[in-house]
Parts: structure tokens; sequence; C-alpha cells
């Protein structure tokens, strides 16, 4: 499996800001987590909360943790909340039932790492966290 590397962590943290930008979006954080789990690049926007940093690990490392999007563990928060409430026990780095969590893979499919983006909508969050994949020319999905 390749890796994630820092060039790469910067281009996706990049684009997921200028797609931001692009939209008028409120300020975000933007994380990108190697396979591992391990913080590459962090960003928090001037005017952004506090906790939006936390928010962004989370999002990223829970999916990277359940091999889905955050978008999908949303669902099945709301599908077996026993389940979930579980889950959050047990995940180190938090892990957020919204959208703005993905997993990034090279061409292959092999899962090179995850971003999550917090500060707006959810909705919105995600639509930054795969333009950042983009950015890469890294493959992403919802």
């Amino acid at each position: 499996m390749s890796a994630l590397n820092l060039e790469q962590a910067r281009m996706i943290r990049d684009g997921a800001l200028r797609h931001a930008a692009h939209l008028g979006l409120k300020p975000l954080a933007v994380a990108v987590l190697d396979a591992g789990a391990h913080v590459i690049a962090l960003e928090r926007q001037d005017g952004a909360a506090h906790l939006r940093n936390g928010l962004a690990i989370a999002k990223a490392a829970g999916a990277l943790g359940m091999g889905m999007s955050s978008r999908a563990i949303g669902q099945i928060a709301e599908e077996r909340p026993a389940f979930f409430g579980a889950l959050v026990g047990i995940a180190p780095l938090g892990i957020i039932p919204a959208a703005g969590g993905i997993l990034i893979s090279d061409p292959s499919g092999a899962t090179l790492g995850a971003v999550g983006v917090s500060g707006d909508l959810s909705d919105r969050d995600e639509e930054c966290a795969l333009a950042g994949a983009a950015a890469a020319g890294l493959h992403a999905s919802p």
C-alpha cells in the first residue's frame, strides 16, 4: 500500500479551503490523516470555532476506523443508536455522525487516509473534502 505524503496532504487541505472560499462558506477546519489516523495536515481558518479542529479530526478518524464516510456513519447512528453509542467509547480520536469525513484512496482503491472538514453545513463540509481530494488527484467518495 502506498502512503499519503505531506505534499498530497497539503494539496488536499488547500483544495478544500479554495473550494470553501469559492462557495463563500463559514470559516473551516480541515484535517488530513494518513491510513494510521495520524494527522499530516491541519488548518483552522481565522474565525472558526475552537472545537472545529477536533471535529474535523474526528470526522476523518471515524471514517478510517469504520472504513466508510462520516455520512454513512451518521446513517448507522440513526438506524442503530446503541451500536453507535458503543463506538463512541472506543474511538480514540472521536467519531462524528455527520457528513464531512471521507476516505481517500489511490487509483487501485487502497486507502491512503482520510480528510475531515468542519465549520459549515455538513453537506458543504463534505463537498469541500471531496474537492480537496480531487485537487490532489486522489479518489474519494461520500
